[in-house]
Protein backbone atom coordinates (compact mmCIF):
# COMPACT_ATOMS: atom_id res chain seq x y z
CA UNK A 1 0.00 0.00 0.00
CA UNK A 2 2.63 2.48 0.82
CA UNK A 3 4.35 1.73 -2.33
CA UNK A 4 0.93 2.76 -4.34
CA UNK A 5 0.71 6.08 -2.26
CA UNK A 6 4.38 7.02 -2.97
CA UNK A 7 3.85 6.25 -6.87
CA UNK A 8 0.57 7.87 -6.97
CA UNK A 9 1.87 10.87 -4.85
CA UNK A 10 4.84 10.90 -7.30
CA UNK A 11 2.94 10.70 -10.53
CA UNK A 12 0.49 13.80 -8.94
CA UNK A 13 4.24 16.15 -8.79
CA UNK A 14 5.16 14.92 -11.65
CA UNK A 15 2.63 16.89 -13.14
CA UNK A 16 2.67 19.82 -11.46
CA UNK A 17 3.03 21.85 -14.55
CA UNK A 18 0.87 19.83 -17.18
CA UNK A 19 0.34 20.72 -21.35
CA UNK A 20 -2.81 23.18 -21.45
CA UNK A 21 -4.03 21.50 -23.99
CA UNK A 22 -4.66 17.96 -22.12
CA UNK A 23 -7.35 16.73 -23.83
CA UNK A 24 -10.62 15.52 -22.01
CA UNK A 25 -10.28 11.57 -22.09
CA UNK A 26 -6.55 12.04 -21.22
CA UNK A 27 -7.57 13.85 -18.26
CA UNK A 28 -10.06 11.47 -17.16
CA UNK A 29 -7.78 8.96 -17.85
CA UNK A 30 -5.13 10.25 -15.38
CA UNK A 31 -8.00 10.63 -13.01
CA UNK A 32 -9.29 7.36 -13.03
CA UNK A 33 -6.12 4.79 -13.18
CA UNK A 34 -4.72 6.56 -9.79
CA UNK A 35 -7.77 6.28 -8.64
CA UNK A 36 -8.57 2.82 -9.25
CA UNK A 37 -5.22 2.27 -7.66
CA UNK A 38 -6.95 1.86 -4.62
CA UNK A 39 -9.98 -0.30 -4.83
CA UNK A 40 -7.27 -3.10 -4.32
CA UNK A 41 -6.59 -1.62 -0.91
CA UNK A 42 -9.52 -0.08 0.30
CA UNK A 43 -12.62 -1.63 -2.14
CA UNK A 44 -14.20 -1.01 -5.06
CA UNK A 45 -17.23 0.32 -3.60
CA UNK A 46 -15.39 3.38 -2.28
CA UNK A 47 -12.81 3.72 -5.10
CA UNK A 48 -15.72 3.61 -7.73
CA UNK A 49 -17.79 6.33 -6.09
CA UNK A 50 -14.87 8.20 -5.55
CA UNK A 51 -13.55 8.24 -9.82
CA UNK A 52 -17.62 8.34 -10.55
CA UNK A 53 -17.56 11.98 -8.80
CA UNK A 54 -14.60 13.18 -10.00
CA UNK A 55 -15.01 12.08 -13.82
CA UNK A 56 -18.71 14.22 -13.36
CA UNK A 57 -16.02 17.53 -12.96
CA UNK A 58 -13.82 16.49 -16.43
CA UNK A 59 -14.65 19.31 -19.36
CA UNK A 60 -15.48 21.46 -16.59
CA UNK A 61 -12.45 21.87 -14.57
CA UNK A 62 -9.31 23.40 -15.90
CA UNK A 63 -6.67 21.19 -16.82
CA UNK A 64 -4.28 22.27 -13.33
CA UNK A 65 -7.61 21.56 -11.17
CA UNK A 66 -8.19 18.20 -12.56
CA UNK A 67 -4.75 17.61 -11.47
CA UNK A 68 -5.28 19.31 -7.58
CA UNK A 69 -8.80 17.18 -7.41
CA UNK A 70 -7.06 14.07 -8.01
CA UNK A 71 -4.56 14.92 -5.38
CA UNK A 72 -6.94 15.71 -2.90
CA UNK A 73 -9.11 12.79 -3.85
CA UNK A 74 -5.88 10.63 -3.32
CA UNK A 75 -5.66 11.93 0.18
CA UNK A 76 -8.80 11.61 1.29
CA UNK A 77 -8.69 8.00 0.22
CA UNK A 78 -5.69 7.72 2.11
CA UNK A 79 -7.07 8.79 5.11
CA UNK A 80 -10.21 6.45 4.90
CA UNK A 81 -7.62 3.30 4.32
CA UNK A 82 -5.81 4.43 7.57
CA UNK A 83 -9.08 5.02 9.60
CA UNK A 84 -10.49 1.38 8.11
CA UNK A 85 -7.25 -0.31 9.55
CA UNK A 86 -6.64 1.41 12.46
CA UNK A 87 -10.30 1.09 13.88
CA UNK A 88 -10.47 -2.59 11.79
CA UNK A 89 -13.88 -1.24 10.14
CA UNK A 90 -15.14 -1.18 6.84
CA UNK A 91 -14.10 1.15 4.11
CA UNK A 92 -17.07 2.34 3.53
CA UNK A 93 -18.10 3.14 7.21
CA UNK A 94 -15.08 4.90 7.56
CA UNK A 95 -15.79 6.83 4.57
CA UNK A 96 -19.24 7.39 5.64
CA UNK A 97 -17.96 8.80 9.06
CA UNK A 98 -15.29 10.97 7.23
CA UNK A 99 -17.61 12.69 4.87
CA UNK A 100 -20.29 13.03 7.07
CA UNK A 101 -18.48 14.61 10.06
CA UNK A 102 -16.53 16.79 7.51
CA UNK A 103 -20.28 18.20 6.21
CA UNK A 104 -21.79 18.81 10.20
CA UNK A 105 -18.35 20.52 10.78
CA UNK A 106 -16.96 17.93 13.38
CA UNK A 107 -13.21 17.49 12.90
CA UNK A 108 -12.71 13.08 11.68
CA UNK A 109 -10.20 12.52 14.18
CA UNK A 110 -13.11 13.38 17.15
CA UNK A 111 -15.81 11.83 15.11
CA UNK A 112 -13.72 8.55 14.76
CA UNK A 113 -13.58 8.51 18.74
CA UNK A 114 -16.94 9.18 19.13
CA UNK A 115 -18.65 6.43 17.51
CA UNK A 116 -15.90 4.07 18.93
CA UNK A 117 -16.44 4.93 22.40
CA UNK A 118 -20.06 5.20 21.82
CA UNK A 119 -20.74 1.70 20.38
CA UNK A 120 -17.78 0.30 19.41
CA UNK A 121 -18.93 1.02 15.44
CA UNK A 122 -22.29 -1.18 15.92
CA UNK A 123 -24.52 -0.02 14.19
CA UNK A 124 -27.13 -2.33 16.05
CA UNK A 125 -26.23 -0.79 19.74
CA UNK A 126 -28.90 -0.26 21.89
CA UNK A 127 -27.88 0.37 25.66
CA UNK A 128 -29.54 -0.05 29.17
CA UNK A 129 -31.12 3.25 29.12
CA UNK A 130 -32.39 3.18 25.27
CA UNK A 131 -29.43 4.66 23.19
CA UNK A 132 -29.43 3.47 20.07
CA UNK A 133 -27.18 2.86 16.94
CA UNK A 134 -23.24 4.33 15.99
CA UNK A 135 -23.44 7.55 17.94
CA UNK A 136 -25.99 6.31 20.29
CA UNK A 137 -28.87 8.60 20.65
CA UNK A 138 -32.05 8.92 22.57
CA UNK A 139 -34.89 9.05 20.35
CA UNK A 140 -35.95 12.05 22.22
CA UNK A 141 -32.62 14.06 21.48
CA UNK A 142 -32.57 12.75 17.57
CA UNK A 143 -36.34 14.21 16.92
CA UNK A 144 -35.02 17.73 18.19
CA UNK A 145 -33.14 17.41 14.82
CA UNK A 146 -35.34 15.73 12.50
CA UNK A 147 -39.39 15.65 13.59
CA UNK A 148 -41.32 12.69 13.28
CA UNK A 149 -38.03 10.45 13.02
CA UNK A 150 -38.52 6.99 14.04
CA UNK A 151 -36.64 4.51 16.74
CA UNK A 152 -35.93 2.20 14.23
CA UNK A 153 -34.49 5.20 11.69
CA UNK A 154 -31.49 5.66 14.10
CA UNK A 155 -30.50 2.31 12.69
CA UNK A 156 -29.73 3.39 9.55
CA UNK A 157 -25.49 4.17 9.12
CA UNK A 158 -26.09 7.74 7.89
CA UNK A 159 -28.88 8.79 9.56
CA UNK A 160 -27.57 8.10 12.97
CA UNK A 161 -24.09 9.47 12.19
CA UNK A 162 -25.74 12.67 10.60
CA UNK A 163 -27.73 13.43 13.75
CA UNK A 164 -25.37 12.46 16.32
CA UNK A 165 -22.86 14.79 14.89
CA UNK A 166 -24.51 17.54 14.19
CA UNK A 167 -25.96 16.93 18.26
CA UNK A 168 -22.04 17.27 19.23
CA UNK A 169 -21.51 20.52 16.90
CA UNK A 170 -24.84 22.13 18.76
CA UNK A 171 -23.18 21.50 21.60
CA UNK A 172 -19.46 22.87 20.23
CA UNK A 173 -21.32 25.87 20.17
CA UNK A 174 -23.23 25.63 22.86
CA UNK A 175 -19.89 25.65 24.83
CA UNK A 176 -18.41 28.36 23.10
CA UNK A 177 -15.93 26.17 21.01
CA UNK A 178 -15.07 24.07 24.20
CA UNK A 179 -14.87 20.66 22.64
CA UNK A 180 -13.78 18.91 26.31
CA UNK A 181 -17.01 20.21 27.76
CA UNK A 182 -18.97 19.34 24.40
CA UNK A 183 -17.73 15.69 24.59
CA UNK A 184 -18.94 15.72 28.30
CA UNK A 185 -22.30 16.82 27.62
CA UNK A 186 -22.78 14.36 25.05
CA UNK A 187 -21.99 11.82 27.33
CA UNK A 188 -23.44 13.30 30.44
CA UNK A 189 -26.33 15.03 29.14
CA UNK A 190 -25.71 19.28 28.94
CA UNK A 191 -28.27 19.68 32.26
CA UNK A 192 -25.95 17.55 34.17
CA UNK A 193 -22.74 19.13 32.88
CA UNK A 194 -24.25 23.06 33.64
CA UNK A 195 -25.81 21.94 37.02
CA UNK A 196 -21.97 20.35 38.02
CA UNK A 197 -20.12 23.55 36.31
CA UNK A 198 -22.61 25.87 38.55
CA UNK A 199 -21.69 23.65 41.69
CA UNK A 200 -17.90 24.74 41.36
CA UNK A 201 -17.43 20.69 40.39
CA UNK A 202 -15.24 19.49 37.46
CA UNK A 203 -17.60 17.12 35.49
CA UNK A 204 -14.52 15.29 33.99
CA UNK A 205 -15.20 11.51 34.36
CA UNK A 206 -13.06 10.35 31.45
CA UNK A 207 -15.05 10.24 28.68
CA UNK A 208 -12.57 12.76 27.01
CA UNK A 209 -10.19 10.58 26.83
CA UNK A 210 -12.11 8.10 25.89
CA UNK A 211 -13.09 9.30 23.03
CA UNK A 212 -10.05 11.06 22.30
CA UNK A 213 -7.65 7.84 22.28
CA UNK A 214 -5.76 8.95 25.71
CA UNK A 215 -6.88 5.55 26.82
CA UNK A 216 -8.06 2.63 25.41
CA UNK A 217 -12.53 2.26 25.56
CA UNK A 218 -13.23 -0.81 27.28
Amino acid sequence: MQSVILKLQADVQARKTPRLDLSPTLKNTLMAGALCLFAFAIGAQTANSAVAELSGLVGTTSPEGVIELQKVEIDRLKRIHEASSTYGIPADLAERIEDIALAEGIEPQVAFGLVRAESEFNRRAVSPVGAVGLTQLMPSTAKYFKAGLAREDLFDRDTNLRIGFRYLKTLIEKYDGNLKLALLAYNRGPDRVDQLLANGDDPNNGYVEMVLGKRRHR
